[in-house]
């Protein structure tokens, strides 16, 4: 028998090969022998993530933040964090010859003197904008879906932690230029803490190095902005990216997804390419609006002068919040043992966004704590179906936006030729009146919206096909829905009906102490399930697919057709004609 040597030569040669490992292979060998990655890393790699465009909301914050590092990391080469005085001699005629102190210098000098400066600057404040507006949005998406409760309401604490940190990071960051615009709202900020009672002086004094402006508040903000927070936000991220991998990732009902799985794509190679797909976007957007929209233009308002101030100067809009509380505030002060208490400053810019703030921490543990419901929830909910929740986040989003737009009060009233008085009054009574007539409107709405999905359900979509019986009588034509719809409208949990929800009962019958609060707690329940239309029960929904049966063949008899044997499940529709049931 002939062997073709040259083939087995070849094959052991290959084989040769393919036995030798590469660089890499030994090196990811002996780093797995010894750290274990390998397992780790298959199963996280396989990780499967739900496909839905709100999810994206999350992605939009990450992603401008790693805008932000990286426009940081340039601004921070020609950046002099210093107050000490100089006199400009750059390219912006209209300040050389003025002096100004090395901060705002080298705003300057980034602005019109270094290659690319002026784009890198707009494009870091931008994707600051984008940054914390995301997480507003991201916040809202997750608590509207019940994306907040159990297992998940550590991540929501951190996420509401992070909107915060964000918060400060731009006011830090808003500050660092020393222009006259920035240093206005430091000067302001110096006020605000005066207006705590006791330790407010004390508080200002060692932050400034002395008394306001000093010399160390610039250096000190460039210190909080560029290391301090950027330091907590990387470790609240790593923490919230951390908890979703360990927790899954929420997803929206349909077939085949319940609370014990997952339907998506995996990490690789799908989600991957998608989401560094989704940088590059969120990127390429944050440069051309740097390129072409002018944002923060500290040439035209000069450096920092303790005497002026910009006319009509406001806040980023994230700080508008409270700035509207103050300007609508009665000017309520408490002389005592010859100190003045500035109530009009310390409860709208302290007390009021750390209460607001507060409650948006605590929200997932106050509602579990009336609700009783100590269920894991991966499946989201649709917004209508928690009429309640919805309308209380709706309401404090009211309460926001009025104190937004009161915060420019000056401006509504120059650009539409009101009176700011009337404005400021407007606003004292809306911010009382406004979120509460959002909060009925809102609930009304979805409990609508809960009672047409139930329409829905149990009598299909409408056709507008007339149908008249041998009675004489007219009727309308229903198809069923289709099956995706039907789930979508039947999954979701039937609200408790029993009254006393205090009364807890473990697995094994035995029932649980009663507490102070049972009481504040049953009636919170009882308003918060009030008037909520409840999903179909199994015979009902039986009784209407009956009815819409009977239905469907007295049409075919009247088009002198023979029935065709379907029958209305409830569920099965495709391209607008029903089933048939073989």
């Amino acid at each position: 028998m002939s062997v073709d040597t040259s083939k087995v030569a070849t094959s052991n040669s290959s084989a040769a090969i393919a036995k030798k490992p590469s660089k890499a292979g030994a090196a990811a060998n002996w780093a797995d022998e010894r750290l274990g990655i390998a397992t780790l890393a298959k199963k996280n790699l396989r990780k499967v993530f739900p496909d839905h465009w709100s999810f994206m909301l999350g992605e939009i914050a990450l992603w401008s933040f790693v805008v932000l590092l990286l426009s940081g990391v340039f601004l921070t080469l020609w950046y002099v964090p210093s107050m000490g005085e100089v006199t400009y001699n750059g390219s912006y005629d209209q300040l050389r010859g003025i002096e100004m102190s090395e901060a705002y210098a080298s705003s300057l000098k980034l602005s019109f003197d270094v290659r690319g400066g002026l784009l890198l600057r707009q494009m870091h404040h931008w994707a600051a904008m984008l940054f914390i507006a995301s997480m507003f949005i991201h916040l809202l998406r997750v608590y509207f879906t019940g994306a907040h409760r159990k297992p998940r309401e550590l991540n929501w604490v951190i996420g509401c932690l992070l909107l915060i940190l964000g918060m400060l990071e731009g006011f830090t960051g808003y500050s660092l230029p020393d222009d006259l615009l920035s240093g206005t709202g430091i000067r302001s900020a110096d006020g605000f803490m005066k207006s705590i009672p006791v330790v407010g002086t004390y508080v200002s004094f060692f932050l400034f190095g002395g008394e306001f402006p000093g010399e160390s508040i610039i250096p000190r903000l460039y210190t909080i902005h560029v290391l301090l927070i950027p330091g907590l936000l990387l470790g609240l991220i790593a923490a919230h990216m951390l908890l979703l991998v360990y927790h899954k990732h929420t997803q929206w009902p349909g077939p085949g997804r319940t609370e014990q799985n997952v339907v998506g794509f995996p990490m690789l190679p799908v989600y991957a390419a998608k989401a560094g797909g989704f940088f590059f976007i969120v990127f390429g957007l944050a440069t051309v609006m740097g390129g072409i929209l002018t944002i923060n233009p500290v040439w035209l308002y000069g450096p920092y002068d303790p005497s002026k101030v910009t006319a009509g100067s406001q806040p980023d809009w994230y700080m508008g919040m409270p700035d509207g509380a103050l300007r609508i505030m009665p000017g309520l002060e408490t002389h005592l043992f010859g100190y003045t208490l500035p109530w009009n400053v310390f409860l709208p810019i302290i007390v009021l966004p750390g209460v607001l703030f507060t409650i948006l921490l605590v929200l997932p543990f106050i509602e579990a704590w009336i609700t009783g419901d100590k269920r894991n929830h991966h499946l989201l909910e649709r917004p209508r179906n928690a009429p309640s929740r919805t309308a209380f986040m709706v309401s404090l989003m009211t309460l926001y936006g009025l104190l937004w737009a009161a915060a420019g009060n000056d401006i509504i009233a120059i650009k539409l030729h009101l009176s700011i008085n009337q404005i400021t009054y407007f606003m004292r009574g809306a911010v009382f009146v406004g979120p509460v007539i959002a909060f009925i409107l809102t609930r009304r709405w979805c409990i609508s919206l809960q009672r047409s999905d139930n329409e829905t359900l149990l009598h299909g979509y409408e056709t507008g096909v007339l149908m008249r019986s041998p009675e004489g009588g007219y009727t309308e034509r229903h198809l069923p829905i289709a099956q995706e719809s039907a789930y979508t409208l039947t999954v979701r949990d039937r609200d408790p009906v029993d009254d006393d929800v205090t009364t807890t009962v473990d697995a094994n019958g035995v029932q649980g102490p009663s507490g102070p609060l049972d009481g504040l707690r049953r009636r919170l329940r009882t308003l918060m399930y009030a008037d909520n239309i409840q999903a179909p029960t199994r015979d009902e929904l039986t009784e209407a697919h009956h009815h819409a049966d009977h239905e469907h063949e007295l049409a075919a008899a009247m088009e002198g057709r023979p029935a065709d044997g379907h029958q209305f499940d409830g569920k099965h529709e495709l391209e607008g004609e029903p089933l048939r049931k073989d």
